[in-house]
């Protein structure tokens, strides 16, 4: 009798052409952030909007991908590459609009390319589920980074949204704050994991 074999979900499916979708918006989020400096409002909103859909679509995709199983190779390589390109582009933005300081980009970009390419390196070896911890800094990471898309600060803006402006800006910096010291907190988690389960393989 033949062996049943497991047919795997074709690469053309909604979850892989969402995270295609996100690729391909990152120069154009990049470019809609940065028009004259980070100074233009509408331009602003914009970008506000694609990261926003962006952050949307990854929740989405994941969850179709997991519902009608349509978890793929391009996909397991795919997503976590789209979710980087995103999130980096903002920091690296918003840093160059002097919204995120320089240190705080550099050092949450060290760690999430670090995670994301060992995570893809010991794929076939290690499954490393994300940690609920890893979900949290997730969540406070796209609050702050969308939030800091806005034009808050403009001087353009109405004078009556300027004090509110402020104030949703410093929430956003206490929610990065936030995000990052779980990012560095559950980076150092994801490492002790890999470790342990690379050293029970050996064993």
């Amino acid at each position: 009798m033949a062996e049943a074999t497991e047919t795997q979900p074709s690469n053309w499916n909604v979850p892989n052409v969402l995270t295609t979708a996100r690729i391909v918006a990152v120069p154009f989020f990049a470019w809609a952030l940065l028009v004259d400096g980070g100074e233009s409002i509408t331009w602003r909103c914009v970008a506000f909007a694609i990261f926003a859909l962006a952050m949307i679509t990854d929740k989405i995709d994941g969850d179709l991908a997991r519902k009608h199983n349509l978890i793929t190779n391009f996909g397991k390589i795919a997503d976590p590459i789209a979710d980087k390109a995103v999130t980096g582009m903002a920091f690296i933005g918003l840093s160059i609009v002097g919204d995120v300081w320089w240190w705080v980009t550099i050092i949450v970009l060290i760690r999430e390319w670090s995670v994301t390419l060992l995570r893809l390196s010991v794929l076939q070896k290690v499954v490393i589920a994300a940690a609920d911890l890893g979900k949290i800094k997730t969540t406070f990471q796209a609050i702050a980074l969308g939030t800091l898309c806005l034009p808050l600060r403009d001087p353009d803006l109405p004078g009556w949204l300027e004090v509110p402006g402020d104030v949703v800006f410093y929430l956003a910096q206490a929610c990065l704050a936030i995000a990052v010291g779980l990012t560095l907190w559950s980076g150092w988690e994801f490492y002790r994991d890999v470790w342990k389960q690379r050293a029970s393989l050996r064993s």
